[in-house]
């Protein structure tokens, strides 16, 4: 290959910075020009392109968010929006595609190999930690630290004022960040779409939390579960009236800031692979870890395959909860 091209889709994660540098300073080590396509599909369809050399990627390792920028594009999703993408990418002379995201952005870039045969590596970015091929996303870890911090301040409030804080987090169809969290906070229960009896389990905490008198409590919410916490501890006070609750919606603070060492490293490692993989023929593919292993699966695995829970992480809440 003599020239490529990176990008990152849908929502930011810390990583994508250090994921973008590895991408262009490795394809600079094979003798391969690197382009950068500016706010993912919607920058390939309006041909916002950029150049990039060693020196564009410099001091960019420790910052969050992504110096491509991102979008998501309602245009790609038609064939006329793949059409105009795809005549970009002929007219820059693009060999083939790193794109770095999630669920939609693999989505994307299979259909756009299927109808143009446009070679692409995916890479995982999003701090869900819920795409399958991988046992962890760029982002996830500086995610859990962000609201790890955020959790062990509100439990200073929780305990002087004897209070029930629930503390809702993001995932809105997956519970990885909701549960980490909560195990690393101490939370007295966590709420993950997964568990369909998470709610019962809570109610039955608080029952036995009357006869051992416990002051106060931090509950862990997953945003996509029961309404996210407004709505939790709405049905909480109903059935404890008793309970001063409070509710905190930590919000788009788990997607900023610095990455964390993880984070970095992950990144690094996964890009350099991904453009390895490209130049090998790879297509069509995403790459991931697993077990300290990189690892290949097809986009069309990576998103219709779930990524579940660890059962014997769900296990230990209710051996916690006591």
């Amino acid at each position: 290959m003599r020239k490529i091209a990176v990008f990152t889709s849908g929502g930011d994660s810390p990583g994508m910075n250090a994921c973008i540098r590895a991408v262009v300073r490795t394809a600079i080590y094979y003798n391969i020009e690197v382009l950068g396509i500016m706010n993912g599909y919607e920058g390939m369809i309006n041909n916002d392109v950029i150049k990039l050399e060693a020196s564009s990627v410099a001091n960019i390792i420790q910052r969050g968010g992504t110096i491509l920028k991102s979008s998501r594009s309602e245009e790609f999703r038609t064939v006329e929006g793949r059409k105009k993408a795809y005549d970009n990418i002929i007219n820059n002379e693009i060999e083939g595609l790193i794109c770095i995201g999630g669920n939609g952005t693999y989505t994307g870039a299979g259909i756009f190999y299927e109808e143009f045969g446009i070679p692409s590596i995916g890479v995982p970015g999003t701090i869900d930690n819920d795409l399958f091929g991988t046992d962890f996303t760029i982002g996830y870890d500086t995610a859990l630290n962000t609201a790890m911090e955020a959790i062990d301040k509100i439990r200073d409030t929780a305990d002087s004022h004897n209070r029930v804080f629930l503390v809702e987090v993001m995932g809105r169809d997956s519970g990885f960040i909701a549960l980490a969290v909560g195990i690393a906070g101490g939370a007295e229960a966590i709420l993950v779409p997964e568990d369909q009896k998470d709610e019962i389990k809570l109610y039955d905490i608080f029952t036995r939390n009357k006869g051992r008198k416990k002051s106060f409590s931090i509950i862990v919410v997953a945003e996509g579960e029961h309404g996210g916490a407004i709505n939790a501890a709405t049905k909480l006070k109903q059935k404890f009236p008793e309970l001063d609750i409070k509710t905190t919606i930590l919000g788009h603070i788990q997607r900023g800031g610095s990455p964390s060492a993880r984070d970095r490293i992950l990144s690094t490692r996964l890009g350099v692979s991904a453009v390895e993989r490209l130049i090998e023929g790879g297509k069509n593919e995403c790459v991931g870890m697993i077990n300290n292993n990189i690892k290949f699966t097809s986009f069309k695995e990576a998103v219709e395959r779930s990524k579940p829970l660890p059962d014997y992480i769900l296990g230990m809440i209710d051996k916690l909860s006591v």
